[in-house]
């Protein structure tokens, strides 16, 4: 997932966009390392494993769990990857260029 991700934050650099992960690996230094290693350079916070507080909170019962969530703060996809993921993101931009 991470070259796709990748591609999506430079194709929607500049434009009211983030993206945000949250990872649920139990060790907190390997998981830098594999940020450094696959060039994550969006922000992404770390839960400490599976059972987590913001796992917890979102009530996540599997991974990878993808949230979009429109400008207004409401969830409007859930588990969509790769060109769904586009096509959502994209029909959300096209949204506030409609309204602005």
């Amino acid at each position: 997932m991470y070259p796709h991700e990748r591609s999506l934050v430079k194709r929607l650099e500049g434009k009211p966009f983030a993206l945000i992960g949250v990872n649920s690996d139990s060790d907190r230094e390997e998981l830098k390392r594999v940020l450094v290693q696959k060039q994550i350079t969006w922000r992404s916070f770390w839960d400490r494993g599976k059972d987590g507080p913001i796992a917890e909170q979102w009530k996540l019962d599997g991974w990878p769990s993808i949230w979009v969530i429109d400008a207004r703060g409401v969830i409007r996809y859930k588990d969509v990857f790769g060109p769904e993921m586009d096509q959502a993101v994209d029909t959300l931009l096209a949204e506030i260029n409609r309204e602005n």
